[in-house]
This record gives structure tokens, C-alpha cells and sequence, in this order.
């Protein structure tokens, strides 16, 4: 890999990650600039939209940050293809996206459910024809320079957000259960079949799987998310997400959900009770206390045999070494210069502590 020569160490430390094996020291994800590299100049297209579709413009870009950038610890250059969460929704077709300049929103366009039979994929469709344009350019571009990821699928619930709006679907769980439970499993049908054909595409060069969290694995893996939950109760979690989630977790070959702000820890004892998911990343949310100022949660996690995976600060990370057993766990930071970086990895390697799981 050009922008990382110890690539093939680092995969071996993955693999150690998830089997709850890394006795060492936790894995540690750390950026920085990159010593020596001034920062080139890329002219960007003049109109938004341009700056997400231009894919000659959108590989340059990612290219430059990868030349610039210290790859430290588990930290390697990876490019997911990206238009933003509600993808999966606008490639089902019952939503448009519309772009900011650093995300895009779903533009909900199912207004009534009986105007759809069933949610199935088409390989037609405008959204996911762009998606596998840019998966295949990336992959084409980088020959092995750089890994090249799966982009931003949010299955389930999430999904049919995208296609009918938080309050709409809020209000479907009460007048269209038996549909919205049908509706789940068929947008897994196609994050199935999505999935299959973007995985087909980004191994051609290299092999195994990687996405927006920084995570590497040999076979398919996904970061199972549902934002959804901050919104209703555990027994609605159990009765609309749950049975979907299963079969999402089933089906990859390993899994770590994203649970995202205070709202979802009501659900916490219900995804650690559930065999198959490897882990939790954990986000605090924006605005709250960070990762150090949840260390019982922390704890509860790794008690329960799942992997951590945590973005923090870097100060936050002096405290967490601390307090986790390195096994299982991972973090993922930024520092102002590589030297600061090397510094943050040989504290890690000097905070072992045993536990055999």
C-alpha cells in the first residue's frame, strides 16, 4: 500500500481485534500531518452538486489527503465512495438527496404506503448507477495505493426514514405495523444485493472489507447502525428493529453497531444480549461529555465480550488506557504532528494490562 508500509502488520493486528486477541495494547487509529508533505492545491468545481457527483474531482481530492496524511497505528487510507447516509434510500427510489457541503439530505417521497407493493432494487435506478461509477473509478484509480470501502448503507429503519420521514414513520408503527415489518426486510433484501455488488467491485485489487468506521476484516463486514432507536421504546425496538437487525448480523460475517447518543443506551442490554454482533462503537453525541466520561459504559461493554470502538480526542485517550483492558479495543484519533502521533502509539504499547476473555 503506497501511503502505509506496514499495511500487512496492520491487518494482522485487525484480525487479532476481532477475535478479542490483541494482549498487547488496544488498536489505535491515529492521523496527523504528514511530515515534509506541503498541502497541494486542487481547484474545486464551482457548483456543489459537481463537488459530490465530478468523480475525477472526488478521487484527485481523496488522493491529496492521502499523500498529506500520517497513517499511524491501525490508521489506513481508505476511500468510500460517498453521497451521504440516505444512499440506500435514494438508490430504493422512494427519496431524492440533496446536498450541503458535507452531507445531504433525504428529500421524502413516500407519501402514502399505498402507492408501493414492494421495496426491490433496480439496477437502473439513477442513484445506485453513480455509486457503482464511483466504487469502479476508485477501485480502477488506486491500484492497491489505497484501500477502497464500501460507501454509507443504513439499513432498516433508518431506510425507511430516508423514504417516509422520522414522523411519519413514528406514526406508521401505530397505523401500519404489519407493513413497516415488511418493509424492513425487504430494504434488507437489497442491502443484501447491494452489498454483494459493491464487495464484488472493491476487492478486485484487494482483498476483504472496510467502511466510513476505519475498520478492517477479511470477509464482509458492516457497521449495523439504526438512529431510529433514540426515538422509541425498548419494546418497539424489540418488536420493529430487532428481528431485521438479527438477520443483518446473521448474514455478515461480523458486525459492531453504531449506538449513537444518550438516547440509544436504553437499548444497550438488548444488542449485548444478541450473540452474533461483535461490538458497539460508541458516540457520545454532539454536545455531550466525552468518551472518558463514560467509562461504566465502557466497562458494561467489555464485560459483556464485545469489542469497543471509540473516536475521541486525544487527551481522552490518556484516560481510557487507564481504565480498558486493551482486548477488543480501539480507538480512533487525530494529532497536530506525526511526532505527537508516535508519541500517543508508544503510550498504548506501555498500557497493557492482562484479561483473557
Amino acid at each position: 500500500m503506497l501511503y502505509k508500509d506496514d499495511w500487512e502488520y496492520a491487518k494482522g493486528k485487525f484480525i487479532e481485534y476481532w477475535e478479542k486477541e490483541n494482549h498487547d495494547r488496544p488498536l489505535v487509529s491515529v492521523v496527523a500531518p504528514r511530515d515534509g508533505c506541503k498541502p497541494g492545491e486542487i481547484k474545486a468545481p464551482e457548483k456543489l452538486i459537481d463537488r459530490w457527483m465530478d468523480i475525477e474531482y472526488v478521487i484527485q481530492n481523496a488522493r491529496e489527503r492521502f499523500r498529506t496524511t500520517y497513517y499511524g497505528g491501525e490508521a489506513f487510507p481508505c476511500f468510500w465512495p460517498n453521497l451521504g447516509p440516505d444512499i440506500l434510500g435514494a438508490i430504493l427510489g422512494w427519496c431524492d438527496l440533496e446536498f450541503g457541503e458535507s452531507t445531504s439530505w433525504a428529500v421524502h417521497n413516500l407519501h402514502r404506503w399505498e402507492e408501493i407493493e414492494v421495496l426491490d432494487f433496480n439496477p437502473w435506478n439513477k442513484w445506485w448507477k453513480k455509486m457503482e461509477e464511483m466504487t469502479m473509478a476508485a477501485v480502477t484509480d488506486s491500484k492497491g495505493d489505497y484501500f477502497v470501502g464500501l460507501t454509507d448503507l443504513h439499513s432498516g429503519m433508518d431506510a425507511l426514514v430516508s423514504l417516509r420521514g422520522p414522523e411519519n414513520l413514528c406514526l406508521d408503527l401505530m397505523d401500519y405495523p404489519d407493513r413497516v415489518k415488511k418493509a424492513t426486510f425487504e430494504i434488507f433484501e437489497v442491502f443484501k444485493q447491494v452489498y454483494d455488488r459493491l464487495h464484488e467491485i472493491t476487492t478486485r485489487n484487494m482483498p476483504g472489507s472496510s467502511t466510513w468506521l476505519g475498520v478492517w476484516h477479511p470477509g464482509k463486514w458492516y457497521p449495523t447502525s439504526s438512529d431510529f432507536i433514540c426515538l422509541i421504546s425498548g419494546d418497539m425496538f424489540a418488536e420493529f428493529v430487532l428481528p431485521e437487525l438479527e438477520e443483518e448480523i446473521r448474514w455478515l460475517d461480523a458486525s459492531i453497531f453504531h449506538l449513537d447518543g444518550p438516547g440509544a443506551i436504553r437499548h444497550l442490554d438488548t444488542l449485548l444480549s444478541i450473540p452474533g454482533l461483535k461490538g458497539i462503537q460508541w458516540v457520545p453525541g454532539a454536545g455531550k461529555p466525552g468518551a472518558s466520561h463514560w467509562i461504566p459504559l465502557l466497562k458494561k461493554i467489555q464485560d459483556a465480550g464485545k469489542l469497543i470502538n471509540i473516536s475521541t480526542e486525544r487527551e481522552e485517550i490518556d484516560v481510557l488506557l487507564e481504565e480498558l483492558m486493551p482486548e477488543g479495543v480501539m480507538y480512533h484519533t487525530w494529532c497536530k504532528s506525526e511526532e505527537d502521533a508516535r508519541d500517543l502509539l508508544k503510550k498504548a504499547e506501555k498500557s497493557y494490562k492482562k484479561k483473557i476473555y
